[in-house]
């Protein structure tokens, strides 16, 4: 399964941005025998707190794709963040939009590999963890990050979206 596309793209994304996880060493990908397309299943998968895992969320922001990384502790209140990005309308995006958009299922969006570059706020709750989880481009992969690292890669505007 590590030959998926996705899994692939997000890869050379990673490789590319020259991720770092949090000892220092490049981040790379890891696949889960079993998909986790939750932020709780991921946590218990990898025995970690389930606000290390950074959850991508794509919100159709007024017909436009908007990548929310918000920590699996919580859930992203979308009048708050449409207030703040001035947008009329924030709503879960459906499958096929989240595919249109980032070429990955729900359950499996990663925060980069996208076709095209896809807005993205990340959740400054992330931050009081050293180590996070991410998906990477499939429910059965995700690959280890640090906030800082995260932000630089994504280059996502760092927000309280809960």
């Amino acid at each position: 399964m590590s030959a998926h596309p996705n899994v692939t793209a997000v890869q050379h994304a990673l490789d590319l941005a020259g991720a770092r996880d949090h000892e220092g060493g490049p981040s790379r990908i890891v696949m889960l025998p079993d998909a986790v397309p939750t932020a709780a299943a991921a946590a218990e998968a990898l025995g970690v707190e389930v606000g290390q895992i950074a959850n991508s969320l794509i919100f159709d922001a007024d017909g436009e794709p908007l990548l929310v990384l918000t920590s699996g502790a919580h859930r992203v209140d979308t009048a708050k963040v449409a207030a703040e990005l001035g947008v009329a309308k924030l709503r879960r995006a459906s499958p096929e939009f989240v595919r249109e958009h980032t070429g990955q299922p729900i359950g499996g969006v990663a925060p980069l590999g996208h076709p095209r570059p896809v807005r993205t706020l990340l959740d400054r709750a992330l931050e009081g963890y050293a180590e996070i989880w991410a998906a990477g481009g499939i429910p059965h992969s995700v690959f280890p990050i640090t906030y800082p690292e995260l932000s630089r890669i994504t280059g996502a505007t760092t927000v309280d979206v809960a």
